[in-house]
């Protein structure tokens, strides 16, 4: 069985069309991390510039900002236009903005400047990965879409790690013979460079390969963003499995926002000196890739579980198991209670997140799958800004409290028992 399931991984990456579109969605992923470290080094672990929960928690709404307002205008585009040229021109356009980016942090410069050139950044993004997401049913298979969603979620998600590791190295590397700021730059310029190597990367992919369908190629028009979002939430009430799933997924991603602010409190202003902000980037670093590994691990078991108890059991076992984790950080805020949390959330979340997608995605005719994962995003994005803002109202300075991790845990169970109650949440055909 175990010999069969790693083969159903092995044969799906080497899938000639879906490899294509997992390089340009990994090779932008590892970019991500570099330009995610770079700023959080500049904001957040700057020696000049003191660490708090809310300008944290400010940090999270602000990147999170155009993924709500794009939001409703993505499913429009993306079931209207090819979502190849899409992917084409938007890492284009986040390379080109990467180099204003780059400039700002070099001149040290903060405030609206730098908030505006980074929104844009972060709204590009969301219409990359909406296409990307949208087109994946394309090109596999009913029966491979929760491995293929695995390997292109987890993947991602692990190439992000990956390259917030590269950019905390290659900063250290540079950190001596150079500016702090200049540094994170260099780091800046760098992410500009892979962006654009993933648009060159989409070229590999036919025009209309990933959607739209022929029957949905007219003429967009952004007055029907908010329409459109109005008949994805429309498609999901006639699928409440679907809908219910997507709650339980923006819970967990809420708190688990939530966690990574009292992460990254903990590890800048207790578990390391406050005046070397280098130490508790490192540390804060360790934390995010423990929970990478938790998040790959977790991709390879979650089709083997839906294999033996159904996907809807397995997203409320997921959610379930997440409700525990927290507790462990609750008992104990320790290095060692931090990462073993983070581990087990992170590998829950992803079981949760690869099922639940799958779960979406089989639903959804593509005409409307634009515009659901539309309302899918939005909707998560909420739970995020809203779980961070929670978090810092709640959070000492030191990052040291049991209320957040209780409360993270009590909304889990909450869900899993509630939300994802068997008589509401299984399936129909």
């Amino acid at each position: 069985m175990v010999t069969l399931f790693l083969m159903s991984f092995v044969g799906l990456l080497r899938h000639p069309r879906l490899s294509r579109l997992l390089a340009v969605r990994w090779t932008g992923q590892a970019t991500d991390g570099v330009f995610q470290s770079a700023l959080a080094s500049f904001v957040l672990f700057s020696p000049e510039r003191q660490a708090d929960a809310l300008s944290a928690a400010i940090g999270f709404a602000v990147v999170l900002l155009p993924y709500s307002i794009v939001g409703p205008f993505v499913g429009t585009i993306l079931d209207r236009v090819s979502r190849q040229r899409a992917l084409f021109y938007s890492n284009l356009a986040r390379s080109a903005n990467l180099l204003v980016v780059a400039l700002f942090v070099f001149s040290g410069t903060t405030g609206v400047a730098l908030t505006i050139v980074v929104l844009i950044a972060f709204g590009i993004n969301r219409l990359i990965l909406a296409a990307l997401s949208a087109g994946l049913p394309l090109l596999v298979d009913t029966k491979s879409l929760i491995t293929a969603n695995a390997i292109a979620v987890t993947g991602g998600s692990v190439l992000v790690v990956i390259g917030g590791g590269i950019g905390v190295g290659v900063r250290a590397l540079v950190d001596g013979a150079a500016i702090a700021d200049h540094a994170d730059a260099l780091l800046i310029l760098l992410a500009a460079t892979g962006y654009f190597i993933a648009a060159l990367l989409t070229t590999r992919l036919l025009k209309f390969e990933i959607g739209p369908g022929t029957h949905e190629r007219h003429s967009a028009s952004f007055s029907q963003g908010f329409t459109e979002m109005r008949e994805g939430i429309a498609f999901l009430r006639t699928h409440i499995d679907a809908a219910r799933g997507i709650v339980a997924t923006a819970v967990h991603r809420g708190g688990l926002t939530a966690l990574t602010l009292t992460a990254l409190l903990l590890e800048r202003n207790t578990f390391n000196d406050p005046a070397e902000p280098e130490k508790g980037l490192a540390g804060f670093g360790i934390a995010l890739t423990i929970a990478g590994a938790g998040v790959f691990l977790g991709a390879f078991l979650a089709p083997y579980g839906v294999r033996k108890v159904g996907r809807h059991r397995w997203i409320k076992f997921a959610m379930f198991a997440s409700a525990a984790s927290p507790l462990i950080l609750a008992i104990s805020q320790t290095s060692i209670a931090l990462s073993v949390t983070a581990f087990l959330t992170a590998f829950f979340g992803q079981n949760l997140k690869v099922t639940n997608d799958a779960l979406v995605q089989s639903k959804i005719d593509d005409y409307y799958r634009g515009r659901v994962f539309a309302v899918y995003d939005v909707v998560v994005n909420g739970a995020i800004v809203s779980g961070g803002l929670i978090a810092a109202l709640l959070l000492p300075p030191s990052g040291v409290s049991a209320l957040v991790p209780l409360c993270v845990s009590v909304a889990y169970f909450l869900v899993a028992s509630v939300v994802l109650r068997p008589n509401r949440f299984k399936a129909i055909y």
